[in-house]
C-alpha cells in the first residue's frame, strides 16, 4: 500500500494528469447523484413512505443544526452544509472499500475543499452585507489589525486543509500497519471505530465551515 501527500497518477489527457484520487472522487459524486435521483422518486404530500420520512428526518436535522448556529431561515445554506457533510463523509467512507483509499487523505482533495469553504464564507458575507459592510469588518477594531484578520482569514482555511488531510491520512496508515502486523481480526474493532471518526471529521469540516459563515453574515434572529 502505497502513501503519500499526492495521489498516483492513473492516466493523462493531454497535458492533464488524472490521478486516483480524481477518479475516486468522480465515482462517489456519481453514487451520489444516482443515489439522490432514484431516492427522491416519488415522493408526495399525502402518504409518505418509510424512505420519504427517512429523507426528511435527515433534512430535518441538518435544517434545524443550521437554524441554532445562524438563528436563521436555514433554507439558503442547507444545500452547501448539508452537500459538504454528504459529500465529505462519503469521501472518507470510501476507503472501507477494498482497492480503494478515502480521497481526502490526499492534501489536493483537502485544500479544494478547504477552498470552498474559504469562498463560502466571503459569498455569503457580501450577499448579507454588502461588499462595503463585509470588508469593514477587516477593519475593525482598529483599522491597523487589517493585516491580522486578513492572515486570521487564510490561516484558518490553511487549518481546515491540514486537519482533514492529516487525520485521514494518519488513520489509514494506522489501519494498514495493524493489517501487516496482525492480520484481519485484531483491527476489525478499530475499522469500526473509523467509520465513527469518518463521520465526525465530515461533521467537523462542515460546522466549522457553517461557524464561519455566522461570523461573515453577523446573523440575527429571525
Amino acid at each position: 500500500m502505497k502513501f503519500g501527500i499526492f495521489s498516483e497518477v492513473l492516466f493523462r489527457v493531454g497535458p492533464v494528469e488524472i490521478t486516483e484520487v480524481v477518479v475516486t472522487t468522480w465515482v462517489v459524486m456519481l453514487a451520489l447523484a444516482l443515489s439522490g435521483y432514484f431516492l427522491t422518486r416519488g415522493l408526495t404530500v399525502w402518504n409518505p413512505g418509510k424512505r420519504q420520512l427517512v429523507l426528511e428526518a435527515v433534512y430535518q436535522a441538518i435544517s434545524d443544526t443550521i437554524r441554532d448556529v445562524l438563528q436563521r431561515d436555514p433554507w439558503e445554506f442547507v444545500p452547501l452544509i448539508g452537500g459538504m457533510w454528504l459529500f465529505i463523509a462519503s469521501l472518507n467512507l470510501v476507503g472501507l472499500i477494498p482497492g480503494l483509499h478515502n480521497p481526502t487523505r490526499d492534501l489536493s482533495t483537502a485544500s479544494a475543499l478547504a477552498f470552498i469553504s474559504f469562498m463560502s464564507v466571503h459569498y455569503y458575507g457580501i450577499k448579507h452585507q454588502g461588499l462595503k459592510g463585509y470588508l469593514q469588518h477587516y477593519t475593525k477594531p482598529i483599522f491597523i489589525l487589517l493585516p491580522f484578520n486578513v492572515f486570521g482569514e487564510l490561516s484558518r482555511s490553511l487549518a481546515m486543509a491540514v486537519r482533514l488531510f492529516g487525520n485521514m491520512l494518519s488513520w489509514e496508515m494506522i489501519v494498514a500497519i495493524l493489517l501487516l502486523l496482525v492480520g484481519f481480526l485484531v483491527p476489525v474493532p478499530l475499522i469500526l471505530l473509523s467509520i465513527v471518526g469518518d463521520v465526525i471529521q465530515a461533521y467537523l469540516f462542515g460546522a466549522l465551515t457553517l461557524v464561519f459563515i455566522a461570523g461573515s453574515i453577523k446573523a440575527t434572529k429571525i
